[in-house]
């Protein structure tokens, strides 16, 4: 590898270093809606210089996260129930295809077991009352599924959006009511690409994803939460 090459390889290192490192903390709510920093305060906090900073900051922008300010370095966009409605109304929709794609391409035991174990570990993690351990089993199972689809092109689409829904749904996570039923209906799921059902799992993860959506806003409403 050429110097130039090498150069190139650790600036486009670092960028990914400084944008995985600010998204975290966005979609942990460890930075709430509305929070600031200059990219200098930035690039200190992660040691680098404000360059890869800089391009971290606009991937992250153009993903929804985050305003640039000139001169002020960047801002922690707000999500609204009306955002959160309208993302799921995405989510749902292509999320439903993924699951008739991939229950059309008939996965075989080896290639479906993740997305089982992580259903069992959603499962499990109800059992211990654990409910950041199940929330990461869901997020998995979801991502699992949209692989499973075979269509890169969706999966892309559907990441587009997904930290969005995150950040509300780590929100209310203790406010909802504990999600039996979300394990239940992803069990049904699998069961459906299991048997190559297409329709079926289409169908299922529609329903599924409707009405986690709705429950989602619907708490924020309840409680008065304009953004998060």
């Amino acid at each position: 590898m050429t110097a130039s090459r090498t150069a190139a390889h650790t600036v486009a290192s670092m960028v990914d270093r400084a944008y995985e490192a600010i998204r975290a903390r966005i979609l942990d709510n460890d930075w709430q809606p509305g929070h600031q920093a200059l990219e200098q305060e930035l690039a200190l906090a992660l040691g680098m210089s404000r360059t890869p900073v800089r391009e971290a900051l606009i991937r992250l922008q153009n993903e929804g996260l985050i305003e640039v300010v000139p001169r002020h370095g960047m801002r922690v966009l707000p999500l609204s129930p009306t955002d959160m409605r309208d993302i799921y109304d995405v989510l749902t929709s292509l999320e439903a295809t993924a699951a008739e794609l991939a229950a059309a391409r008939r996965p075989g035991p080896a290639e479906l077991e993740p997305l089982e174990q992580a259903s069992r570990d959603m499962s499990a993690a109800l059992r211990i009352d654990d409910l950041h351990a199940w929330a990461e089993a869901d997020e998995r199972f979801h991502r699992l599924l949209l692989e499973l689809s075979g269509n890169r092109l969706l999966v892309s689409l559907v990441e587009n959006v997904w930290d969005r829904a995150h950040r509300a749904r780590m929100f209310t996570l203790k406010l909802r009511k504990k999600p039996v039923q979300s394990t239940r209906e992803h069990a049904a799921v699998v069961q459906a690409i299991r048997k190559g059902d297409a329709a079926a799992a289409r169908e299922l993860h529609r329903m599924h994803r409707e009405r986690g959506g709705q429950e989602l806003t619907a708490l924020l409403e309840r409680y008065q939460v304009r953004q998060v």
